[in-house]
Protein backbone atom coordinates (compact mmCIF):
# COMPACT_ATOMS: atom_id res chain seq x y z
CA UNK A 1 0.00 0.00 0.00
CA UNK A 2 1.44 3.51 -0.70
CA UNK A 3 2.11 5.94 2.03
CA UNK A 4 -0.18 8.95 2.75
CA UNK A 5 2.62 11.66 0.61
CA UNK A 6 2.81 9.30 -1.98
CA UNK A 7 -1.01 8.07 -2.66
CA UNK A 8 -1.56 11.99 -3.34
CA UNK A 9 0.57 11.58 -6.22
CA UNK A 10 -1.14 8.63 -7.56
CA UNK A 11 -4.13 8.32 -9.63
CA UNK A 12 -7.06 8.03 -6.82
CA UNK A 13 -8.85 4.41 -7.56
CA UNK A 14 -12.73 4.47 -7.00
CA UNK A 15 -13.64 0.84 -5.32
CA UNK A 16 -16.17 -1.02 -7.19
CA UNK A 17 -19.28 0.02 -4.50
CA UNK A 18 -18.64 3.68 -5.76
CA UNK A 19 -19.41 3.16 -9.58
CA UNK A 20 -22.12 4.59 -10.83
CA UNK A 21 -24.72 2.22 -12.36
CA UNK A 22 -27.19 5.42 -13.97
CA UNK A 23 -27.27 5.04 -17.64
CA UNK A 24 -27.44 8.02 -19.81
CA UNK A 25 -29.65 9.16 -22.99
CA UNK A 26 -31.28 6.66 -25.16
CA UNK A 27 -28.43 3.97 -24.90
CA UNK A 28 -28.02 1.56 -21.86
CA UNK A 29 -24.24 1.26 -22.27
CA UNK A 30 -22.08 3.93 -19.89
CA UNK A 31 -20.77 6.36 -22.58
CA UNK A 32 -16.97 5.03 -21.53
CA UNK A 33 -17.97 1.44 -22.49
CA UNK A 34 -19.05 2.64 -25.55
CA UNK A 35 -15.60 4.32 -26.30
CA UNK A 36 -14.57 0.86 -25.63
CA UNK A 37 -16.86 -0.77 -27.70
CA UNK A 38 -16.14 1.58 -30.83
CA UNK A 39 -12.33 1.62 -30.24
CA UNK A 40 -12.88 -2.45 -30.33
CA UNK A 41 -14.48 -1.89 -34.11
CA UNK A 42 -11.55 0.37 -35.00
CA UNK A 43 -8.78 -2.07 -33.88
CA UNK A 44 -11.16 -4.70 -35.65
CA UNK A 45 -10.61 -2.59 -38.68
CA UNK A 46 -7.06 -1.93 -38.18
CA UNK A 47 -6.26 -5.52 -38.74
CA UNK A 48 -8.55 -6.49 -41.21
CA UNK A 49 -6.58 -3.93 -42.94
CA UNK A 50 -3.55 -5.10 -42.57
CA UNK A 51 -4.20 -8.74 -42.59
CA UNK A 52 -5.92 -9.06 -45.97
CA UNK A 53 -3.05 -8.80 -47.93
CA UNK A 54 -1.80 -11.74 -46.09
CA UNK A 55 -4.60 -14.16 -47.53
CA UNK A 56 -4.78 -12.19 -50.74
CA UNK A 57 -1.76 -12.61 -51.85
CA UNK A 58 -1.73 -16.60 -52.10
CA UNK A 59 -4.56 -15.91 -54.47
CA UNK A 60 -2.82 -13.27 -56.04
CA UNK A 61 0.29 -15.59 -56.63
CA UNK A 62 -1.33 -19.19 -57.42
CA UNK A 63 -2.53 -20.75 -60.61
CA UNK A 64 -5.83 -20.69 -62.12
CA UNK A 65 -7.53 -22.50 -65.05
CA UNK A 66 -8.68 -20.18 -67.65
CA UNK A 67 -10.34 -21.34 -71.35
CA UNK A 68 -9.05 -19.35 -74.02
CA UNK A 69 -11.61 -18.46 -76.92
CA UNK A 70 -10.48 -21.76 -78.92
CA UNK A 71 -11.26 -24.08 -76.13
CA UNK A 72 -7.57 -24.65 -75.00
CA UNK A 73 -7.32 -24.69 -71.21
CA UNK A 74 -3.82 -23.37 -69.41
CA UNK A 75 -2.67 -22.04 -66.03
CA UNK A 76 -2.36 -18.79 -65.13
CA UNK A 77 -1.57 -16.68 -62.66
CA UNK A 78 -1.72 -12.94 -61.99
CA UNK A 79 1.46 -11.89 -60.44
CA UNK A 80 4.56 -14.12 -60.83
CA UNK A 81 6.67 -13.23 -57.43
CA UNK A 82 8.96 -15.70 -55.52
CA UNK A 83 9.11 -16.24 -51.99
CA UNK A 84 11.44 -13.09 -51.01
CA UNK A 85 9.34 -11.03 -52.95
CA UNK A 86 6.10 -12.19 -51.16
CA UNK A 87 7.98 -11.52 -48.27
CA UNK A 88 8.84 -7.74 -48.82
CA UNK A 89 5.38 -7.03 -49.85
CA UNK A 90 4.35 -8.74 -46.31
CA UNK A 91 6.69 -6.42 -44.33
CA UNK A 92 6.63 -3.18 -46.27
CA UNK A 93 3.78 -2.31 -43.94
CA UNK A 94 5.71 -1.89 -40.88
CA UNK A 95 8.31 0.28 -42.44
CA UNK A 96 5.84 3.22 -42.61
CA UNK A 97 4.07 1.81 -39.33
CA UNK A 98 7.45 2.40 -37.53
CA UNK A 99 7.70 5.93 -38.84
CA UNK A 100 4.53 7.86 -37.00
CA UNK A 101 4.52 5.54 -33.45
CA UNK A 102 6.44 8.49 -31.80
CA UNK A 103 4.80 10.85 -33.44
CA UNK A 104 1.67 9.70 -33.19
CA UNK A 105 1.86 9.00 -29.37
CA UNK A 106 2.77 12.58 -28.83
CA UNK A 107 0.25 14.26 -31.32
CA UNK A 108 -2.21 12.15 -29.78
CA UNK A 109 -1.44 13.61 -26.33
CA UNK A 110 -1.59 17.14 -27.34
CA UNK A 111 -4.18 17.19 -30.07
CA UNK A 112 -6.38 14.86 -29.19
CA UNK A 113 -6.34 10.84 -29.17
CA UNK A 114 -9.72 10.20 -30.60
CA UNK A 115 -9.18 12.51 -33.57
CA UNK A 116 -5.90 10.77 -34.92
CA UNK A 117 -6.92 7.33 -33.82
CA UNK A 118 -10.10 8.05 -36.52
CA UNK A 119 -8.07 9.72 -38.74
CA UNK A 120 -5.58 7.37 -38.78
CA UNK A 121 -8.14 3.96 -39.49
CA UNK A 122 -10.09 5.91 -42.22
CA UNK A 123 -6.72 7.09 -44.47
CA UNK A 124 -5.67 3.36 -44.29
CA UNK A 125 -9.20 2.25 -45.41
CA UNK A 126 -9.13 4.73 -48.11
CA UNK A 127 -5.47 3.34 -49.24
CA UNK A 128 -7.24 -0.27 -49.25
CA UNK A 129 -9.59 0.65 -51.49
CA UNK A 130 -6.70 1.92 -54.34
CA UNK A 131 -4.71 -1.46 -53.71
CA UNK A 132 -6.00 -3.72 -56.69
CA UNK A 133 -5.02 -0.69 -58.94
CA UNK A 134 -1.57 -0.46 -56.99
CA UNK A 135 -0.69 -4.03 -57.78
CA UNK A 136 -1.54 -4.02 -61.22
CA UNK A 137 0.81 -1.06 -61.53
CA UNK A 138 3.68 -3.29 -60.43
CA UNK A 139 5.11 -4.22 -57.29
CA UNK A 140 6.56 -0.93 -56.67
CA UNK A 141 3.63 0.58 -56.74
CA UNK A 142 2.06 -1.69 -54.32
CA UNK A 143 5.09 -1.44 -51.98
CA UNK A 144 4.90 2.33 -51.57
CA UNK A 145 1.09 2.05 -50.96
CA UNK A 146 1.44 0.11 -47.87
CA UNK A 147 4.18 1.69 -46.83
CA UNK A 148 2.09 4.44 -47.13
CA UNK A 149 -1.01 2.38 -45.12
CA UNK A 150 1.19 1.95 -42.23
CA UNK A 151 2.17 5.56 -42.04
CA UNK A 152 -1.22 6.24 -41.12
CA UNK A 153 -2.05 3.05 -39.01
CA UNK A 154 0.98 3.94 -37.38
CA UNK A 155 -0.80 6.11 -34.64
CA UNK A 156 -3.47 4.39 -33.88
CA UNK A 157 -2.16 2.08 -30.98
CA UNK A 158 -0.40 5.04 -29.17
CA UNK A 159 -3.57 7.33 -29.60
CA UNK A 160 -5.87 4.77 -28.07
CA UNK A 161 -4.03 5.36 -24.71
CA UNK A 162 -4.69 9.08 -24.97
CA UNK A 163 -7.73 7.87 -24.93
CA UNK A 164 -7.73 6.14 -22.01
CA UNK A 165 -5.63 8.31 -19.99
CA UNK A 166 -9.37 10.41 -20.37
CA UNK A 167 -11.34 8.08 -20.13
CA UNK A 168 -10.77 4.96 -18.30
CA UNK A 169 -10.80 4.84 -14.38
CA UNK A 170 -7.12 3.45 -13.09
CA UNK A 171 -9.36 0.04 -11.89
CA UNK A 172 -10.94 -0.26 -15.26
CA UNK A 173 -7.76 0.31 -17.14
CA UNK A 174 -7.37 -3.60 -18.25
CA UNK A 175 -10.78 -4.69 -19.47
CA UNK A 176 -11.49 -1.11 -21.54
CA UNK A 177 -8.35 -1.69 -22.63
CA UNK A 178 -8.31 -5.07 -23.52
CA UNK A 179 -11.41 -4.65 -24.89
CA UNK A 180 -10.66 -2.13 -27.16
CA UNK A 181 -7.17 -4.39 -27.77
CA UNK A 182 -9.03 -7.89 -28.69
CA UNK A 183 -10.60 -5.76 -31.99
CA UNK A 184 -7.62 -6.76 -33.22
CA UNK A 185 -7.90 -10.59 -33.29
CA UNK A 186 -11.68 -10.73 -34.05
CA UNK A 187 -10.75 -8.55 -37.25
CA UNK A 188 -8.36 -11.15 -37.41
CA UNK A 189 -10.79 -13.80 -36.95
CA UNK A 190 -12.97 -12.68 -39.81
CA UNK A 191 -11.09 -11.00 -42.25
CA UNK A 192 -8.84 -14.37 -42.82
CA UNK A 193 -11.74 -16.45 -43.82
CA UNK A 194 -13.54 -13.58 -45.35
CA UNK A 195 -10.34 -12.82 -47.29
CA UNK A 196 -9.94 -16.37 -48.28
CA UNK A 197 -14.22 -16.56 -49.35
CA UNK A 198 -13.88 -13.60 -51.29
CA UNK A 199 -10.07 -14.39 -53.05
CA UNK A 200 -12.17 -17.78 -54.21
CA UNK A 201 -14.64 -16.76 -55.07
CA UNK A 202 -15.59 -13.40 -56.13
CA UNK A 203 -11.88 -12.72 -56.49
CA UNK A 204 -8.86 -10.87 -54.57
CA UNK A 205 -9.54 -7.58 -55.65
CA UNK A 206 -12.97 -7.28 -53.64
CA UNK A 207 -10.59 -8.52 -50.50
CA UNK A 208 -9.60 -4.85 -50.69
CA UNK A 209 -13.23 -3.69 -51.88
CA UNK A 210 -14.92 -4.70 -49.12
CA UNK A 211 -12.76 -4.06 -46.19
CA UNK A 212 -12.10 -0.45 -47.11
CA UNK A 213 -15.57 0.15 -47.50
CA UNK A 214 -16.26 -1.17 -43.83
CA UNK A 215 -13.03 0.87 -42.55
CA UNK A 216 -15.06 4.13 -43.90
CA UNK A 217 -18.47 3.43 -42.03
CA UNK A 218 -16.94 2.99 -39.10
CA UNK A 219 -14.96 6.57 -39.23
CA UNK A 220 -18.08 7.96 -39.61
CA UNK A 221 -19.72 6.31 -36.57
CA UNK A 222 -16.60 6.68 -35.08
CA UNK A 223 -16.56 11.01 -35.52
CA UNK A 224 -20.20 10.82 -35.00
CA UNK A 225 -20.25 9.48 -30.71
CA UNK A 226 -17.01 9.97 -29.66
CA UNK A 227 -15.29 12.93 -28.35
CA UNK A 228 -12.10 13.50 -26.66
CA UNK A 229 -13.00 13.55 -23.19
CA UNK A 230 -15.94 12.74 -21.30
CA UNK A 231 -16.29 16.47 -20.11
CA UNK A 232 -16.82 17.10 -23.82
CA UNK A 233 -19.43 14.18 -24.29
CA UNK A 234 -23.29 15.78 -24.05
CA UNK A 235 -24.51 12.57 -23.12
CA UNK A 236 -22.47 11.28 -20.67
CA UNK A 237 -24.44 11.19 -16.78
CA UNK A 238 -23.30 13.34 -14.72
CA UNK A 239 -22.90 10.24 -12.36
CA UNK A 240 -20.77 8.57 -14.62
CA UNK A 241 -18.74 11.72 -15.19
CA UNK A 242 -18.18 12.71 -11.59
CA UNK A 243 -17.06 9.21 -11.09
CA UNK A 244 -14.57 9.40 -14.43
CA UNK A 245 -13.03 12.43 -12.97
CA UNK A 246 -13.05 11.31 -9.48
CA UNK A 247 -10.98 8.40 -10.42
CA UNK A 248 -8.63 10.05 -12.05
CA UNK A 249 -8.34 12.65 -9.52
CA UNK A 250 -6.14 16.08 -10.86
CA UNK A 251 -4.83 15.84 -14.33
CA UNK A 252 -1.05 16.58 -14.63
CA UNK A 253 -0.42 19.90 -17.14
CA UNK A 254 0.83 18.84 -20.34
CA UNK A 255 4.73 18.93 -20.18
CA UNK A 256 7.27 17.47 -22.61
CA UNK A 257 8.05 13.89 -22.11
CA UNK A 258 11.71 13.25 -20.11
CA UNK A 259 13.08 11.45 -23.12
CA UNK A 260 16.21 10.69 -20.92
CA UNK A 261 13.82 8.98 -17.84
CA UNK A 262 12.31 6.72 -20.27
CA UNK A 263 15.47 5.09 -21.57
CA UNK A 264 17.01 4.86 -17.98
CA UNK A 265 13.95 3.34 -16.73
CA UNK A 266 14.20 -0.51 -16.39
CA UNK A 267 9.84 -0.78 -16.23
CA UNK A 268 10.10 0.86 -19.64
CA UNK A 269 12.61 -1.53 -20.84
CA UNK A 270 10.78 -4.39 -19.76
CA UNK A 271 7.36 -2.79 -21.42
CA UNK A 272 9.41 -2.43 -24.80
CA UNK A 273 11.51 -6.21 -24.29
CA UNK A 274 7.62 -7.69 -23.97
CA UNK A 275 5.66 -5.94 -26.69
CA UNK A 276 8.34 -6.81 -28.87
CA UNK A 277 8.48 -10.59 -27.58
CA UNK A 278 4.68 -10.88 -28.34
CA UNK A 279 4.97 -9.44 -31.70
CA UNK A 280 7.67 -11.44 -32.73
CA UNK A 281 5.29 -14.69 -32.45
CA UNK A 282 1.89 -12.61 -33.48
CA UNK A 283 3.47 -11.11 -37.13
CA UNK A 284 5.39 -14.16 -37.46
CA UNK A 285 2.06 -16.41 -37.81
CA UNK A 286 -0.12 -13.34 -38.90
CA UNK A 287 1.57 -12.88 -42.27
CA UNK A 288 2.84 -16.71 -42.88
CA UNK A 289 0.24 -18.91 -41.50
CA UNK A 290 -1.89 -19.09 -44.15
CA UNK A 291 1.02 -19.68 -46.48
CA UNK A 292 2.24 -22.58 -44.00
CA UNK A 293 -1.20 -24.05 -44.00
CA UNK A 294 -1.31 -23.87 -47.64
CA UNK A 295 2.01 -25.14 -48.11
CA UNK A 296 3.32 -27.39 -45.75
CA UNK A 297 0.02 -28.90 -43.95
CA UNK A 298 -1.40 -28.78 -47.75
CA UNK A 299 -5.13 -26.97 -47.06
CA UNK A 300 -6.64 -25.16 -49.55
CA UNK A 301 -7.07 -21.40 -49.70
CA UNK A 302 -10.45 -21.49 -48.37
CA UNK A 303 -9.88 -23.74 -45.77
CA UNK A 304 -6.45 -22.48 -44.97
CA UNK A 305 -7.92 -18.78 -44.41
CA UNK A 306 -10.85 -20.44 -41.56
CA UNK A 307 -7.98 -22.42 -39.78
CA UNK A 308 -5.54 -19.53 -39.57
CA UNK A 309 -8.27 -17.69 -37.82
CA UNK A 310 -8.90 -19.75 -35.02
CA UNK A 311 -5.66 -18.99 -33.10
CA UNK A 312 -7.02 -15.14 -33.20
CA UNK A 313 -10.42 -16.28 -31.84
CA UNK A 314 -8.77 -17.92 -28.97
CA UNK A 315 -6.80 -15.03 -28.49
CA UNK A 316 -10.10 -12.69 -28.47
CA UNK A 317 -11.55 -14.99 -25.62
CA UNK A 318 -8.80 -14.86 -23.56
CA UNK A 319 -8.07 -10.91 -23.83
CA UNK A 320 -11.81 -11.07 -22.34
CA UNK A 321 -11.11 -12.87 -19.68
CA UNK A 322 -7.71 -12.17 -18.67
CA UNK A 323 -8.70 -7.92 -18.47
CA UNK A 324 -11.59 -8.74 -16.51
CA UNK A 325 -9.37 -11.04 -13.88
CA UNK A 326 -6.51 -8.65 -13.59
CA UNK A 327 -8.73 -5.92 -12.78
CA UNK A 328 -11.05 -7.90 -10.21
CA UNK A 329 -7.35 -9.36 -8.69
CA UNK A 330 -6.26 -5.63 -8.06
CA UNK A 331 -9.48 -4.26 -6.92
CA UNK A 332 -9.74 -7.00 -4.23
CA UNK A 333 -6.26 -6.08 -3.30
CA UNK A 334 -5.20 -9.86 -3.70
CA UNK A 335 -2.07 -9.26 -5.99
CA UNK A 336 -0.07 -5.81 -5.93
CA UNK A 337 -0.52 -4.29 -9.63
CA UNK A 338 2.86 -5.10 -10.23
CA UNK A 339 2.47 -8.65 -9.22
CA UNK A 340 -0.66 -8.85 -11.66
CA UNK A 341 1.34 -7.42 -14.60
CA UNK A 342 4.28 -9.63 -13.69
CA UNK A 343 1.87 -12.86 -13.76
CA UNK A 344 -0.26 -12.65 -16.58
CA UNK A 345 3.08 -11.35 -19.06
CA UNK A 346 5.38 -13.86 -17.99
CA UNK A 347 2.86 -16.50 -17.63
CA UNK A 348 1.52 -16.18 -20.84
CA UNK A 349 5.42 -16.07 -22.69
CA UNK A 350 6.42 -19.10 -20.90
CA UNK A 351 3.12 -20.80 -22.05
CA UNK A 352 4.02 -19.86 -25.40
CA UNK A 353 7.10 -20.98 -25.20
CA UNK A 354 6.14 -24.45 -24.98
CA UNK A 355 3.52 -24.43 -27.37
CA UNK A 356 5.44 -23.07 -29.80
CA UNK A 357 8.00 -25.92 -29.41
CA UNK A 358 5.39 -28.19 -29.42
CA UNK A 359 4.43 -27.01 -32.70
CA UNK A 360 8.04 -26.96 -34.70
CA UNK A 361 8.18 -30.87 -33.56
CA UNK A 362 4.49 -32.14 -33.98
CA UNK A 363 4.07 -30.65 -38.20
CA UNK A 364 0.82 -32.49 -38.28
CA UNK A 365 -2.71 -30.54 -39.76
CA UNK A 366 -4.57 -31.61 -36.09
CA UNK A 367 -1.85 -30.96 -33.64
CA UNK A 368 -0.07 -27.84 -35.56
CA UNK A 369 -3.16 -26.11 -35.01
CA UNK A 370 -4.43 -26.89 -31.63
CA UNK A 371 -0.45 -25.95 -30.59
CA UNK A 372 -0.61 -22.66 -32.46
CA UNK A 373 -3.98 -21.82 -31.30
CA UNK A 374 -3.47 -22.46 -27.43
CA UNK A 375 0.07 -20.48 -28.11
CA UNK A 376 -1.61 -17.58 -30.07
CA UNK A 377 -4.31 -17.36 -27.35
CA UNK A 378 -2.59 -17.64 -24.05
CA UNK A 379 -0.99 -14.35 -25.29
CA UNK A 380 -4.11 -12.92 -24.36
CA UNK A 381 -2.79 -12.84 -20.54
CA UNK A 382 -0.02 -10.88 -22.01
CA UNK A 383 -1.73 -7.85 -23.16
CA UNK A 384 -3.36 -7.64 -19.60
CA UNK A 385 0.23 -7.14 -18.50
CA UNK A 386 2.35 -5.17 -20.82
CA UNK A 387 -0.19 -3.16 -22.68
CA UNK A 388 -1.42 -1.47 -19.88
CA UNK A 389 1.63 -1.00 -18.27
CA UNK A 390 2.21 2.22 -19.54
CA UNK A 391 -0.83 3.35 -17.88
CA UNK A 392 0.17 2.31 -14.85
CA UNK A 393 4.16 3.33 -14.78
CA UNK A 394 2.87 6.79 -16.03
CA UNK A 395 -0.41 7.76 -17.14
CA UNK A 396 0.46 11.38 -18.65
CA UNK A 397 3.24 9.97 -21.09
CA UNK A 398 0.99 6.66 -21.73
CA UNK A 399 0.39 7.49 -25.08
CA UNK A 400 3.75 8.51 -25.85
CA UNK A 401 5.60 5.35 -24.12
CA UNK A 402 3.45 3.36 -26.19
CA UNK A 403 4.27 4.53 -29.46
CA UNK A 404 7.87 4.02 -28.21
CA UNK A 405 7.49 0.08 -27.24
CA UNK A 406 5.60 -0.02 -30.61
CA UNK A 407 8.05 1.14 -32.53
CA UNK A 408 10.27 -1.85 -31.28
CA UNK A 409 7.56 -3.66 -31.43
CA UNK A 410 6.88 -3.00 -35.02
CA UNK A 411 10.70 -4.52 -36.01
CA UNK A 412 9.31 -7.72 -35.89
CA UNK A 413 6.69 -6.89 -38.23
CA UNK A 414 9.95 -5.62 -40.89
CA UNK A 415 12.30 -8.83 -39.88
CA UNK A 416 10.11 -11.84 -39.23
CA UNK A 417 8.25 -11.98 -42.73
CA UNK A 418 11.40 -11.42 -44.45
CA UNK A 419 13.73 -13.71 -42.60
CA UNK A 420 10.87 -16.13 -42.76
CA UNK A 421 10.86 -15.81 -46.64
CA UNK A 422 14.45 -16.51 -46.38
CA UNK A 423 14.39 -19.38 -44.08
CA UNK A 424 11.47 -21.24 -45.83
CA UNK A 425 12.68 -21.12 -49.27
CA UNK A 426 11.71 -24.48 -50.60
CA UNK A 427 8.77 -24.98 -48.30
CA UNK A 428 9.89 -28.04 -46.60
CA UNK A 429 8.61 -28.79 -42.53
CA UNK A 430 12.61 -28.33 -41.57
CA UNK A 431 12.77 -25.20 -42.59
CA UNK A 432 9.30 -23.65 -40.15
CA UNK A 433 11.14 -25.65 -37.53
CA UNK A 434 13.42 -23.19 -37.61
CA UNK A 435 11.08 -19.98 -37.91
CA UNK A 436 9.05 -21.66 -34.27
CA UNK A 437 12.37 -22.33 -32.82
CA UNK A 438 13.06 -18.32 -32.99
CA UNK A 439 9.66 -17.69 -32.45
CA UNK A 440 10.15 -19.70 -28.95
CA UNK A 441 13.33 -18.35 -28.07
CA UNK A 442 12.42 -14.57 -28.06
CA UNK A 443 9.23 -15.47 -26.05
CA UNK A 444 11.25 -16.63 -23.38
CA UNK A 445 13.64 -14.09 -23.45
CA UNK A 446 10.90 -11.61 -23.11
CA UNK A 447 9.30 -13.66 -19.91
CA UNK A 448 13.08 -13.63 -18.01
CA UNK A 449 13.76 -9.76 -18.53
CA UNK A 450 9.80 -8.61 -18.24
CA UNK A 451 9.92 -11.11 -14.64
CA UNK A 452 13.16 -8.90 -13.34
CA UNK A 453 12.54 -5.53 -14.36
CA UNK A 454 8.60 -4.56 -14.96
CA UNK A 455 6.64 -2.68 -12.17
CA UNK A 456 2.74 -1.50 -11.57
CA UNK A 457 3.87 1.49 -10.19
CA UNK A 458 3.63 5.24 -10.69
CA UNK A 459 7.85 5.97 -11.01
CA UNK A 460 9.54 8.49 -9.90
CA UNK A 461 9.40 10.81 -12.63
CA UNK A 462 6.16 10.91 -14.03
CA UNK A 463 5.19 12.21 -10.16
CA UNK A 464 4.41 15.92 -10.31
CA UNK A 465 6.96 17.60 -7.78
CA UNK A 466 4.83 18.49 -4.49
CA UNK A 467 4.81 21.87 -3.21
CA UNK A 468 7.13 22.90 -0.34
CA UNK A 469 5.96 24.47 2.67
CA UNK A 470 6.95 27.46 1.87
CA UNK A 471 5.52 27.93 -1.65
CA UNK A 472 2.38 26.95 -0.18
CA UNK A 473 2.71 30.44 2.14
CA UNK A 474 3.65 32.24 -0.75
CA UNK A 475 0.97 31.46 -2.70
CA UNK A 476 -1.09 31.98 -0.15
CA UNK A 477 0.36 35.64 0.98
CA UNK A 478 0.16 36.43 -2.91
CA UNK A 479 -3.38 35.05 -3.54
CA UNK A 480 -4.58 37.51 -0.58
CA UNK A 481 -2.58 40.66 -1.70
CA UNK A 482 -3.99 40.11 -5.34
CA UNK A 483 -0.99 38.89 -6.64
CA UNK A 484 -2.38 35.31 -8.15
CA UNK A 485 -4.34 35.52 -11.72
CA UNK A 486 -7.16 32.47 -10.52
CA UNK A 487 -7.43 31.96 -14.35
CA UNK A 488 -3.63 30.65 -14.98
CA UNK A 489 -1.61 27.81 -13.71
CA UNK A 490 2.07 29.13 -14.40
CA UNK A 491 2.50 30.58 -11.12
CA UNK A 492 4.56 27.63 -8.94
CA UNK A 493 3.14 25.14 -11.92
CA UNK A 494 0.99 24.06 -9.65
CA UNK A 495 -2.45 22.99 -10.40
CA UNK A 496 -5.16 25.65 -9.62
CA UNK A 497 -7.83 23.61 -7.72
CA UNK A 498 -5.05 22.06 -5.19
CA UNK A 499 -3.59 25.30 -4.83
CA UNK A 500 -5.11 26.84 -1.23
CA UNK A 501 -5.85 23.85 0.97
CA UNK A 502 -5.24 24.57 4.61
CA UNK A 503 -3.79 21.06 5.04
CA UNK A 504 -0.40 20.23 3.59
CA UNK A 505 -1.42 16.58 3.08
CA UNK A 506 -4.32 17.19 1.16
CA UNK A 507 -1.73 17.70 -1.56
Amino acid sequence: MASRSESSMQISETTSSERPTSKSGCCSMPRRYLVAFLAFLGFWNVYALRVNLSVAIVAMTSNYTVTLDNGTVIQKRDFDWDSKTRGLLLSSFFYGYIITQIPGGWLGARVGGALLFGAGIASTALLTLLTPLAATGGVTFLFVLRVLEGVFEGVTYPCIHAVWARWAPPMERSKLATLAFSGSYVGTVVALPLSGYLAKHVGWPYVFYVFGFIGLVWYAVWVAVVREGPELDPRISQEELEYIQKSLGQQPQKTSPPWGQFFKSAPVWAIITAHFAENWGFYTLLTQLPTFMKDTLEFDLKDAGLLSALPYLAMAAVLQMAGHLADWLRSKEFISTTGVRKLFNCGAFISQTTFMMLAAYLLTPLASVACLTVAVGLGGFAWSGFSVNHLDIAPQYASVLMGLSNTFATLPGIISPALTGIIVHSKSVEEWKIVFYIASAIYLFGAVIYAICASGERQPWAILDEPSPAEVKKNEHDRYNGLYDFNSTEQLKLPRPKLYHNDINDF
